[in-house]
């Protein structure tokens, strides 16, 4: 005898009357094409002609599809998509308005992490970081930079020992977070590899607090790149500032704010003064690249952007040497991979991943929110990321 097959849960096969405009909505906001949307569920067009209903189970795999919180589908109104920071980022002079759902995950992520460790910042009676909000647009950017190369022991000199400009914007991450500032590093949202995000869109943020300071870089830009997204948004700490950037290297910023922000990050990686004592006039374009980027443990990006600020390259030389480099560095950019463990406290950071895993096995913070901070989903990878930070 045949044994029937257990019933769906009566939720799983109820349908669910939706408002077609939110639907629409929230595919316009995805991103996600009509043609896509109707491959995962065949009867989409239906739903947003208002023509069928989909079910409870169906809705909820749609707003996971479309990175949309489910309340918000079944509340049959659409949200505000307003990012919640301040924005610096430029597009020919005029800011860029709508925000990806990518871009907005990734900010509220950082948002409660950042909560997370004020708070645990004042159970511990964490002294306040003296140097966030020092600064101010009125000085000089040279002046900054060298408070900050200062205080993150990040000279000229100090980087001799240092193997690699990679390896060096490494140093530069880890003294920002032993002074104490969060620097979190990632190309997707969470761990989510699918959801990619785009340098285009935006390349960090800074959101700046007296206890907890927080600077993100977006990790799918080149690592050159990265580097000086970086001490660009330390610039944003030391001036106080809570915002997103879209900073370049091949373009000058219209922002007064960006634009002095970019002022100090060149300085600190690459001081005006160091650079007029390394220069030699009768050397190479190539040979130039390959010696100050070795000296000053920076990108050739980086170096590149420093001959034009000095008048050493015309906009002229500039662009076409930028392009060129540009196209090597896209074309030779390592895979992603590896020991995923060590890729997480990229990601999240050293300080704020051993904290927080720190304070969940003493019993203070509850598992499920350690969880949800790290985004990821198991005990396993948890003991796993306990052992790798040498906690368990």
């Amino acid at each position: 005898m045949t044994t029937p097959a257990s019933p769906q849960p009566l939720r799983a096969r109820v349908r669910v009357a939706i408002e077609p405009s939110v639907l629409r909505w929230a595919r316009e906001r995805s991103g996600k094409s009509m043609e896509t949307l109707v491959r995962r569920f065949p009867k989409y067009r239906e739903w947003e002609a208002g023509e069928v209903e989909p079910t409870y189970q169906q809705l909820k795999r749609f707003a996971k599809t479309t990175y949309t919180p489910f309340g918000v589908i079944v509340s049959g109104s659409p949200m505000a998509d307003d990012l919640p920071i301040a924005d610096f980022r430029t597009v020919g002079g005029r800011q860029v308005l709508k925000p990806s759902p990518h871009l907005l995950d990734t900010v509220y992520l950082c948002q409660s992490r950042q909560d997370w460790y004020h708070d645990y910042a004042l159970a511990e009676e964490h002294d306040p970081v003296e140097f966030v909000g020092s600064a101010t647009l009125e000085d000089s950017p040279v002046q900054v930079a060298r408070d900050i190369s200062s205080t993150l022991d990040f000279r000229v000199e100090d980087r001799r020992d240092v193997g690699s400009w990679s390896l060096a914007a490494r140093r530069l991450a880890n003294r920002a977070e032993d002074q104490g500032v969060l620097v979190m590093i990632s190309g997707v949202v969470g761990n989510d590899t699918s959801r990619a995000l785009d340098p285009g869109e935006f390349r960090g943020f800074a959101l700046s607090d007296d206890l907890a300071p927080l600077v993100f870089v977006n990790g799918t830009d080149a690592k050159a790149a990265q580097m000086f997204t970086l001490a660009h948004e330390l610039a944003h700490i030391w001036l106080g500032n809570t915002g997103l950037s879209n900073v370049s290297l091949a373009t000058k910023a219209n922002h007064q704010t960006e634009k002095w922000c970019n002022q100090v990050a060149a300085e600190l990686l690459v001081p005006s003064d160091a650079l007029r004592e390394q220069h030699r006039q009768e050397e190479d374009l190539q040979g130039i690249l390959r010696r100050l980027a070795a000296y000053f443990k920076v990108g050739s990006l980086v170096v590149l952007r420093r001959l034009l600020d000095a008048g050493y390259l015309s906009h002229q030389e500039f662009q076409a040497a930028y392009d060129n480099e540009w196209q090597r560095i896209s074309t030779s950019r390592p895979r992603s991979g590896g020991n995923f463990y060590r890729t997480q406290t990229t990601r999240v950071g050293r300080r704020f991943a051993y904290d927080l895993v720190a304070d969940t096995l003493s019993g203070r913070t509850l598992y499920t929110r350690a969880f949800h901070l790290l985004a990821v989903a198991k005990a396993t990878t948890f003991r796993n990321l306990a052992s790798e930070l040498g906690l368990h």
